[in-house]
């Protein structure tokens, strides 16, 4: 989550078409075979932060053995792929592209992982996670890395789920990191990579990543934090340029005039690639919202000690959501319905977002 608690607003419409090739599963999905990644909260990937010397990292020595050790094995899907599914997860995300639905209808490629997912029961046949994959948790945990934080994924989709396949999959822990010094703290990255099978069938590759560490002491004296910064790329660059601006642009398909955002390459409606904008005139309501209880994050609360504060899904009057705070209001009085209005808040001298300030009487 960036700036105000998305990336420019993450809106329901951001589920791949098939054969549409984009930067991060969520958004436009690549192409069947080529990878996506979503870079993840505050935390960098391996490469980043500062590398203590391997040599002297016993802990490190003793986490390397479980590399290529199965994660989970055998695992079975809950279901096969079926079409309730994909309509709620189409539903879910705003994505009406026609290739989800008729008798010749696909699961969209970024529904990958939900097919391999246990639910709130788990998996109940023995797939679940392994042993090795829960003692290399112990020896972290023993050791004081008890935090953890997702950093990113990448998956890969040689060819498309179909509704009526039966999914297997296999997870083995793929790469353990030297010992890295990241902003968060000092830990260690881990990655599992689970190849789906569709009716034996190699379907696609979803690799893991999270960071296992143990959190840095913050000095109280030290400069207030501050929020994350946004990604800014060629698909996003229009939208923060109006931001910048006082102006919460929407892309418009110069084809089908759907409304989109958050900003893609292309329309999940038509295929279009063409594209103008047309500026939100401010109003909305709270679709639906959470409250971020954990872990504490100073920027994003008003009184500084990184209290709770709410994140929301917010509907505009043109029709299109965007993710962002909802301020005016303590954190618990944030519902569902209520009436919100556009502004722009100077977060520090470098960073101004839009945010939503409740409407009276709302």
């Amino acid at each position: 989550m960036s700036g105000a608690g998305a990336e420019g607003g993450r809106a329901g419409a951001d589920t791949a078409r098939p054969g549409v090739a984009g930067r991060r599963p969520g958004a436009d999905a690549p192409r069947p075979g080529v990878a996506g990644r979503r870079p993840g909260a505050d935390a960098p990937r391996p490469g980043a932060g500062t590398s203590e010397n391997a040599e002297r990292d016993e802990l490190y020595g003793r986490l390397r053995a479980y590399e290529g050790r199965a994660a989970a094995t055998a695992g079975r899907g809950k279901d096969p792929v079926n079409e309730p599914m994909i309509r709620h997860w189409c539903e879910a995300m705003g994505d009406t592209s026609p290739a989800y639905r008729g008798p010749d209808a696909v699961a969209p490629p970024t529904m990958l992982q939900a097919w391999t997912m246990g639910g709130l029961s788990g998996h109940t046949d023995g797939t679940g996670r392994s042993a090795a994959y829960d003692e290399m948790f112990a020896l972290l945990d023993g050791a004081g890395y008890t935090s953890v934080v997702a950093t990113d994924c990448e998956q890969e989709y040689p060819r498309l789920l179909r509704p009526g396949d039966r999914i297997t999959f296999d997870t083995v822990i793929e790469s353990v990191s030297p010992r890295k010094t990241t902003r968060l703290g000092t830990g260690y990255f881990v990655t599992t990579r689970t190849d789906v099978h569709a009716d034996g069938e190699l379907a696609g590759t979803h690799r893991f990543r999270i960071l296992k560490y143990r959190p840095a002491q913050r000095n109280k004296d030290a400069e207030p934090a501050r929020r994350p910064r946004p990604v800014i790329n060629r698909d996003n660059a229009g939208f923060w340029a109006g931001v910048a601006e006082h102006r919460l642009l929407i892309q418009r398909c110069t084809d089908c005039a759907t409304l989109r955002l958050p900003w893609l390459p292309g329309c999940n409606a038509c295929g279009g690639a063409e594209w103008d904008t047309v500026e939100a005139g401010g109003e909305g309501t709270v679709f639906s919202h959470v409250v971020m209880h954990h872990p504490s994050f100073p920027a994003f609360a008003p009184d500084g000690e990184g209290g709770p504060y709410a994140v929301a899904l917010v509907e505009l009057a043109e029709g299109v959501r965007i993710v962002s705070n909802v301020i005016g209001v303590p954190y618990d009085k944030v519902r569902v319905g209520m009436p919100v209005h556009l502004e722009f808040l100077r977060t520090d001298p470098d960073l101004e977002l839009p945010v939503f300030r409740a409407s009276e009487g709302g």
